[in-house]
């Protein structure tokens, strides 16, 4: 559960925010907890300005881990903080679920669909995706370069699935992207897709945290 963010474009650390009364981050670990035999929740390293009593801290347990088996610190890129998270992963673990804390409108069917089809499909991983249905331009310096194609494009969604000895293969080799799916298509492992969740939206701006209370409340908790 990768939830080492700063939120820079949130203006603050939305990740550990309320939403209907529970922290972001403990819906998440909640729905992965529907699949996972543990939650290894990655955080970030506590600075001087931080309230240390309102972050779950590395080491921590029970209440204070807000639901996971462990707490640990995650790095400077997202990359560094799912290795810091695999670190503590056992090496029995045949499935590894990697999902972003900031979306916690996640729920137990999506994580149960992509343990599935790694396992039933013997997949290297599956993702969410949900179709792009937005007209996209390329813009460069203020100005329309291009029209992109939309065809065939989807937008990508966490939780994700791998099977674990493909995970721990495409982190071994180092690099960094802005999901590990990215990382396994660079070793030339297969990536199956499931239908995402339209509701399973990403906190990225303050609005976006009413938006999903909005959701909450009208599908119920």
């Amino acid at each position: 559960m990768v939830a080492a963010g700063s939120g820079r474009r949130f203006g603050g650390r939305k990740q550990f925010l309320p939403l209907a009364g529970i922290p972001v981050a403990a819906w998440s670990v909640r729905a992965a907890r529907s699949v996972a035999d543990g939650v290894v929740l990655v955080v970030p390293e506590c600075g001087p300005d931080d309230d240390v009593g309102s972050l779950p801290v590395a080491g921590a347990t029970g209440a204070d881990a807000l639901g996971a088996t462990c707490v640990v610190t995650g790095g400077t890129t997202r990359a560094d903080s799912v290795r810091a998270g695999l670190a503590e992963v056992p090496a029995e673990a045949e499935v590894i679920v990697v999902h972003d804390a900031a979306r916690p409108l996640a729920g137990p069917d999506l994580f149960a669909a992509v343990v599935t089809a790694v396992r039933r499909d013997g997949v290297d991983g599956a993702i969410p995706v949900v179709p792009v249905t937005d007209t996209l331009k390329r813009v460069e310096d203020g100005r329309v370069a291009a029209t992109v194609d939309r065809d065939g494009l989807w937008a990508v969604q966490t939780p994700q699935a791998f099977a674990a000895a493909a995970l721990r293969a495409a982190h071994t080799a180092g690099g960094d992207a802005t999901d590990d799916a990215a990382l396994l298509e660079a070793a030339g492992l297969a990536v199956a897709t499931v239908a995402g969740d339209p509701r399973n939206l990403k906190l990225t701006r303050p609005e976006d945290l009413a938006l999903a209370e909005a959701l909450l409340a009208g599908v119920g908790t």
